[in-house]
């Protein structure tokens, strides 16, 4: 088995940004000696959203007005500890934190219209990702 680890640094220039990272995704991939396994891409922040979809432009605003329609900025209890970001820990929770891929043939292995986003939704600081492929190097 061939295992690696790779981490992204994100710092979008607005508190909520979608970031589209399937290519930096796929280059780790395929750089990573692993020809058929999975890849697994995750937020290692709890106001941060990492997923799969379609990246239309559209699509992108229906899925940032639906996150704040359930999950509104305003006044949560989490804001009497000091912090004001009440609503980005609850999309996290909506969009999910991280998700696992399919590498096949040393490549990156998603349908059609695929691709792989972060969204922050506490942002203008830097942050990680965590891309950990791990499965079978090529049959000699």
């Amino acid at each position: 088995m061939v295992a690696r680890t790779e981490y992204l640094v994100m710092n979008t220039r607005r508190p909520r940004e979608f970031v589209n990272i399937t290519e930096r995704v796929r280059e780790i991939v395929r750089g990573s000696g692993v020809a058929d396994g999975l890849v697994l891409v995750s937020s290692m922040h709890i106001t941060a959203a990492v997923y799969v979809n379609d990246n239309e432009s559209g699509l992108l605003r229906d899925i940032a007005a639906w996150a704040d329609r359930l999950a509104p900025p305003g006044d949560y209890e989490h804001h009497r500890t000091g912090e004001s970001n009440g609503d980005a820990h609850l999309k996290n929770l909506l969009l999910g934190h991280q998700v696992v891929l399919p590498v096949t043939r040393g490549d990156l292995d998603l349908g059609p219209w695929e691709q792989v986003f972060y969204g922050e939704f506490d942002g203008q600081r830097p942050k990680r990702v965590i891309v950990k492929v791990v499965g079978d190097p090529p049959a000699p």
